[in-house]
């Protein structure tokens, strides 16, 4: 079993508990500090507050969506660097499209599975290890 030098600060956000909690373990197996939101308004309170590496952010959520979020995350310049991956059932070219449109890197399709989403996290943890 390998084990990554370097842990990184994750916030995942979710409307769905059950999203939240299986992200969280399989994060948490890779190393990785998790921090867990349940909508954007909560997400972006937690971005100000921890300041986290990378965002998984589902698209369908009550009060404030994830494009919502992520284009209020990237309209900011002290979190704009923060690569942004979207969550989603959907996996059509318009939701992917539309979520590149306000920001994000990615996009990941529910349900994910823990090489999915470690995978993710390796993908932009080494592009930000080249920006610090």
């Amino acid at each position: 079993m390998s084990t990554l030098a370097t842990t990184f600060k994750v916030l995942v956000v979710d409307d769905s508990n059950t999203i939240r909690r299986s992200a969280e373990i399989f994060l948490k197996q890779g190393g990785h500090e998790v921090l867990l939101a349940e909508d954007g308004f909560d997400a972006l309170s937690k971005i100000n507050d921890h300041q986290p590496q990378l965002i998984f952010c589902d698209i369908l959520m009550p009060k404030l969506d994830g494009y919502q979020t992520c284009a209020i995350i990237k309209r900011n310049p002290k979190f704009a660097s923060i690569p942004v991956v979207m969550l989603s059932s959907k996996d059509g070219v318009f939701d992917k499209a539309r979520g590149r449109m306000v920001g994000s890197q990615d996009y990941l399709t529910k349900p994910f599975t823990k090489d999915q989403l470690l995978h993710a996290v390796q993908q932009f943890g080494a592009a930000l290890q080249g920006t610090i």
